[in-house]
């Protein structure tokens, strides 16, 4: 391996904040652009929801939303392809709600009998940048213990709960990543995890077994993108290194090298709007980040719309100079062998 190679990154997570990080960095990965990146997201399987739950129920398929998303995202935004497959069914008997990459993704597996396999046609159908796979091709749910011992079971009612979540789990507890995902991990410079709901985007990927030990295996720099805004139940008056400590807890053991903070500050109008819904800024708490041993990167991350999400663009370009770092990393310790 050397510089001349490409960057390898691993991206782990879920939801709209995974697909916002694909998004920005495919703009990396075309050979017309230094640095080339090779890209690897691997992508949570836990939802139960909407159109992507219906389809589960309906004909026993792992969820195709995130994945879907995660598709178009590195696809080519101006290809008439990527829009079709976020188009909505507004009516229709039966169709109403669900997306036509839904429908696709669901098709594909019917007809080639294995979802990884279609997500792979699917990616070569958009001539996306990069590899998706699915954290597990196991049929799972995702379960999650309060704290005060109530178990909530599907990531649709985890979510909708408004009390604090002592943990979470897989079921059934024990199922087997792909081969593939764990090779990516291994030869990976940077491994990241998130942006995204910590509960039910992030952390369902490390409960997938031999993915958080595969994680710590890797020579590769491992950052996190700590989320924005307080989830409503779900991490309500989480700070940044609360975040942190989930991940650890449910990775059994430190797996976070570098932390990703927004310094960018928020429009008071946003605020409001958030506030209202019992959601703050988390806080960066920095000295106690600092005392897990764990470096921190910030950033003006923050992009403003309806909704708070993380710029893709500044996201991406941060990942990009953890990767040349992860990559100077791998290359020491090799040459230390």
């Amino acid at each position: 391996m050397s510089n001349a190679e490409p960057l390898r990154v691993v991206a782990i997570g879920g939801g709209t904040g995974l697909s916002a990080l694909l998004q920005g960095l495919k703009h990396y990965a075309s050979p017309r652009r230094a640095p080339l990146i090779d890209i690897t997201a691997v992508v949570t399987v836990t939802d139960d929801g909407g159109s992507s739950g219906r389809l589960r129920r309906e004909f026993d398929v792992l969820p195709p939303g995130d994945i879907r998303n995660c598709l178009v995202a590195l696809s080519e935004d101006e290809a008439l392809l990527s829009r079709l497959f976020q188009h909505r069914f507004q009516a229709g008997l039966g169709l109403k709600g669900h997306s036509f990459g839904n429908l696709f993704l669901t098709a594909l597996t019917q007809l080639m009998g294995d979802f990884p396999e279609a997500v792979k046609a699917c990616s070569e159908v958009l001539k996306i940048t990069g590899r998706i796979y699915p954290a597990t091709a196991a049929n799972v749910s995702l379960e999650a213990i309060l704290e005060d011992g109530t178990r909530v079971t599907g990531e649709t009612n985890i979510s909708k709960s408004r009390r604090i979540i002592r943990t979470v789990r897989l079921r059934p507890r024990k199922v087997k990543p792909m081969a593939d995902t764990l090779s990516a991990i291994a030869q990976a410079d940077l491994i990241t995890l998130g942006p995204g709901s910590l509960f039910t985007s992030v952390i369902p990927n490390l409960l997938v077994e031999g993915i958080s030990a595969a994680i710590r295996r890797s020579p590769a720099l491992k950052a996190y993108f700590v989320n924005l805004m307080w989830q409503p139940g779900e991490t309500m008056n989480f700070t940044a290194s609360d975040h942190i400590r989930a991940i650890h807890k449910h990775a059994g053991g430190k797996i976070v090298d570098c932390a990703i903070v927004n310094v960018a500050p928020m429009q008071m109008a946003a605020r409001k709007r958030y506030e209202r819904q019992q959601a703050l800024p988390v806080e960066n708490d920095l000295d106690r980040i600092f005392k897990m041993g764990i470096k921190v990167v910030s950033g003006k991350l923050l992009q403003e719309s309806k909704k708070v999400r993380h710029d893709p663009a500044e996201t991406a370009a941060v990942a990009v100079r953890l990767a040349h770092e992860g990559r100077r990393q791998r290359l020491k310790a090799g040459g230390r062998k």
